[in-house]
C-alpha cells in the first residue's frame, strides 16, 4: 500500500503539487451546478482546484513563465468542470428529478451519496489536455467534485475515491450551509487531499484506515 504520510502540505487554492512518477490523478477540482431546467442565468464556475502536476507543450520552443502555466491549467480545468456541469444536468434531466431537488435542505441528515448523479467520461488528446484523459465527477446538490485521470486507470477505485472526498468535505466544511466560503476554507481541502490523496495517488483504503485518518484530520483542525 502507497504510503500517505510522506504526502506534502499543499498550500493554497488553484496550485499545483508534486507529481512524483507513477500518480495517477493530475488533478481534483470542486464546481458550481445548476439547476437541469434552469435557464442560463451563470457560468459554472471552479470553487477549488488542486493539480497533481502540470502540462507544457513539447512543441513550444518559448519559456513557459508561471503566470502562462498558471492560465493554461485554469483553462484546462474550467473545461473539465463545464463538460461534468453538462454530463450531470442531462443525466438530471433524464431521471425526472425535480429542480427542488437540487436545493440545500433544512435537515440535517447526511445527503445519501449513492444516490447522487455521478458519471465518466475520456477527454481525447489535444482537448484540453496533451495526452489523453479520464475525467469521473459526482453531482451533490449544487456542487460538482470531479477527478482527472490517466485514461487507462482504474476507474471503480477512482469513483469510491471520489464519494469518500465529497463525503469528507461535506462533513468538515460543511459545504451545504449557506455562505460557505471554500477559499476560506482551503487549508481543510488541503488536509482531506494531503491524507485521502497524497501527491495524486489513489490509495486502497478499508474502513479502519480510513476512520484512522480522518481522526487524524479532525484532530489537526484548530480549535
Amino acid at each position: 500500500m502507497i504510503s500517505w504520510f510522506h504526502a506534502q502540505s499543499l498550500r493554497h487554492t488553484g496550485h499545483t503539487a508534486s507529481h512524483p512518477p507513477g500518480a495517477m490523478v493530475h488533478a481534483f477540482l470542486i464546481h458550481t451546478l445548476r439547476a437541469p431546467h434552469a435557464e442560463d442565468s451563470g457560468l459554472c464556475r471552479v470553487l477549488y482546484s488542486c493539480v497533481f502536476g502540470a502540462e507544457s507543450s513539447p512543441d513550444d520552443p518559448r519559456p513557459h513563465g508561471a503566470e502562462r502555466d498558471r492560465l493554461l491549467r485554469k483553462e484546462q480545468i474550467l473545461a473539465v468542470a463545464r463538460q461534468a456541469e453538462t454530463m450531470c444536468r442531462l443525466q438530471q434531466q433524464a431521471s425526472g428529478r425535480p429542480a427542488a431537488d437540487l436545493q440545500p435542505q433544512p435537515s440535517d441528515e447526511p445527503v445519501p451519496l449513492h444516490e447522487a448523479p455521478r458519471g465518466a467520461f475520456r477527454l481525447a488528446a489535444g482537448d484540453p489536455f496533451r495526452e489523453p484523459r479520464t475525467a469521473v465527477w459526482l453531482g451533490v446538490l449544487s456542487f460538482g467534485f470531479a477527478l482527472v485521470l490517466d485514461a487507462h486507470e482504474n476507474l471503480l477505485l477512482a469513483e469510491n475515491t471520489l464519494r469518500l472526498l465529497a463525503r469528507l468535505l461535506l462533513d468538515h466544511l460543511r459545504l451545504l450551509t449557506p455562505g460557505t466560503n471554500l477559499l476560506l476554507r482551503a487549508d481543510r481541502i488541503e488536509g482531506i487531499l494531503t491524507r485521502f490523496l497524497p501527491h495524486g495517488q489513489l490509495l486502497f483504503l478499508n474502513d479502519q484506515f480510513v476512520q484512522s485518518l480522518e481522526k487524524e484530520f479532525s484532530a489537526a483542525l484548530p480549535r
